[in-house]
């Protein structure tokens, strides 16, 4: 039987009588947080068709498919995904605006920025965790070395002589590439880009010697032979590139990869958190959602909010005192 509209429910009340008013309560707090209901914003802040871009919208059309609503993903770029952090953090806390949070914007933002215009730790809801995935050293395809432990010795031959690229200043590709310099003690000039996209450009151009990237952004580009693949930064190497080493076999302790959790903006009540995450879950179990996230070198990374803030903190804790050692300060 259909429920009863509120102003129905009002007049069943006060005909009835306070005993059934207990009972009827829960109901009336269900139907006002049922979720969704409309479309939902999806706030990216990095630039269309790099990987963030094309991971998310593979996410958001399956929780569109789930949820009968649209999620519709807005590309908000600039200073390293916290201009998108911040449109995701001054949202009304009714799950109608959520966004891509993570290592990015909740953890390497704070080494990186002496004024960050919301919180990272406590000004936002940390619904889930989305992905993690392996950040790529590749090599423009003319530049000559036999492997990355010749590499390397090219660069302490020459410091300062080669270049590498980043989607910008203070990403996990950024770190990525202090992280070599200061574990190979080498000098690799860092160029930071706007954005994944013009820095691959770039590097098929020749104008860069390297770049760091996301595996998925690179992925087609090394397959296709146009790049050299030298290295992952995960510990180990991965299925779809079982022929490239990872940075650890030649440094070892040397890890980066990239994760990203589903936030929304602070005091966003705990049922409608719950309800986000379950669908956000159902998602990343979906079997096709797993294989084309395979397909692009990326895991599905579901978790508890609870879990997804303490993995943040625990990243914050590893991560930072490895910028302050690369000389990567707060400006």
């Amino acid at each position: 039987m259909p429920s009863p509209t509120p102003v129905n429910r009002r007049q069943s009340l006060i005909l009835l009588g306070g005993s059934i008013a207990a009972p009827l309560l829960p109901e009336m707090a269900f139907a006002q947080e049922a979720w969704p209901v409309r479309a939902v914003r999806y706030v990216n802040g990095f630039p269309a068709g790099g990987a963030t871009d094309t991971l998310s919208r593979i996410l958001c059309q399956k929780m569109s498919e789930l949820s009968g609503q649209s999620f519709v993903v807005e590309n908000r770029a600039g200073a390293g995904g916290v201009l998108g952090g911040d449109a995701v953090a001054k949202s009304p806390p009714d799950g109608y605006t959520l966004g891509l949070g993570g290592i990015a914007t909740n953890v390497l933002a704070i080494g990186t920025y002496a004024k960050l215009p919301y919180d990272p730790r406590d000004g936002f809801t940390f619904i889930g965790g989305m992905w993690q995935l392996p950040n790529i050293l590749c090599a423009r395809k003319d530049l000559a070395f036999s492997d990355l432990k010749d590499l390397l010795a090219s660069f302490r031959k020459e410091p300062g002589k080669y270049t590498y690229a980043s989607a910008g200043f203070g990403t996990t590709l950024h770190l990525s590439g202090e992280m070599m310099n200061s574990m190979a003690g080498v000098q690799v000039n860092h160029i930071p880009y706007k954005g994944a996209g013009p820095a691959l450009t770039d590097l098929l151009g020749g104008r860069v010697d390297l770049l760091f990237d996301n595996l998925p952004g690179s992925l087609p580009s090394v397959r296709g032979g146009q790049i050299r693949p030298v290295a992952v930064t995960s510990r180990t190497r991965i299925p779809e590139l079982p022929d490239v080493p990872a940075m650890a076999e030649v440094l070892p302790g040397y890890e980066m990869t990239s994760w990203t959790a589903m936030v929304g903006p602070p005091d966003m009540k705990a049922e409608l958190v719950a309800q986000i995450n379950a669908l956000t879950n159902k998602a990343l179990a979906d079997p096709g959602l797993k294989a084309r996230y395979a397909d692009l070198g990326a895991s599905p990374m579901p978790t508890s909010p609870a879990e997804m803030k303490a993995f943040r903190a625990s990243e914050e804790a590893r991560l930072l005192p490895i910028m302050q050692a690369a000389g990567i300060k707060p400006s």
